[in-house]
């Protein structure tokens, strides 16, 4: 059985080798790093640091003993995730409208989109996280 240490720990291991991977992207690049590649970092990581808040409340909970999925983060997480999903639905349709518009090929529209439903979820946890969950 794996301890709740080594679960937190993963997430931070996991945290920082997708920023490495994003850094070395970023930097191997031989394109020009136009506004559009600047926004998709920024949005990178702001999800980082989302992991990394994550991440930290999961060591901090694993030194205190405390199990690191309690029924409230659970809670948080099931409310987050689904409205994550239905703001991610109409992001898609906003995207989808606007995709002949902006003149861009088809890898960079999806990674967009991705990119927003990533930076969706991190604000809907934040936001139910700090407000609380009401008892239903």
């Amino acid at each position: 059985m794996i301890s709740n240490m080594n679960k937190a720990v993963g997430t931070l291991i996991g945290v920082f080798t997708f920023l490495g991977t994003c850094i070395m992207w970023f930097i191997s690049d031989e394109n020009d790093h136009g506004p559009v590649e600047l926004i998709g970092f920024v949005i990178v990581l702001i999800v980082v640091v989302f992991g990394l808040l994550v991440g930290i409340k999961q060591v901090i909970s694993a030194r205190k003993g405390e199990p690191i999925k309690d029924e409230l983060s659970k809670k948080v997480m099931q409310k987050a995730s689904s409205l994550s999903f239905y703001v991610s639905l109409y992001l898609w349709l906003i995207i989808s409208n606007f995709s002949d518009k902006l003149n861009l090929d088809s890898q960079r529209i999806i990674g967009m989109g991705i990119l927003g439903m990533a930076l969706t979820f991190a604000i809907c946890w934040l936001v139910i996280n700090f407000t609380g969950v009401k008892n239903e």
